[in-house]
């Protein structure tokens, strides 16, 4: 059995088509949350990223410890040549961060990058 790695996803990476599109397969995800983050949003400017994803703007998750809400989202168990993939995907306003969920599982989720302007 090939290794695997938790990632925790909370936006575009959940769409089916994303993920047949990116993975060429649908992922099997288990749903869970995090906490000490708060949710923004960006636009996206890449019109093949728009094509793909069929959104103009994505969520984005800053670290923040004022809030007390949990941001849900699916946690994945994928190859490590699909998070490579994932990172080319999630290239550019985010960055790869290794966090604690909710249900305790470590697996590592993308955050906005140092200096990422939020809406």
């Amino acid at each position: 059995m090939e290794a695997t790695e938790p990632l925790f996803a909370y936006g575009t990476l959940q769409y089916a088509d994303v993920q047949r599109e990116q993975f060429g397969r649908l992922l099997d995800g288990s749903a869970d949350a995090l906490a000490g983050f708060r949710l923004g949003r960006i636009a996206i400017t890449d019109p093949e990223v728009v094509r793909k994803s069929g959104e103009t703007h994505y969520p984005v998750l800053a670290p923040d410890g004022e809030i007390s809400q949990p941001v849900g989202g699916t946690l994945y168990w994928i190859t490590k040549q699909e998070l490579a993939t994932a990172d080319i995907y999630e290239a550019g306003e985010y960055e790869r961060r290794r966090v604690t969920l909710e249900s305790g599982r470590s697996a590592w989720v993308y955050v906005a990058a140092p200096g990422l302007e939020m809406e």
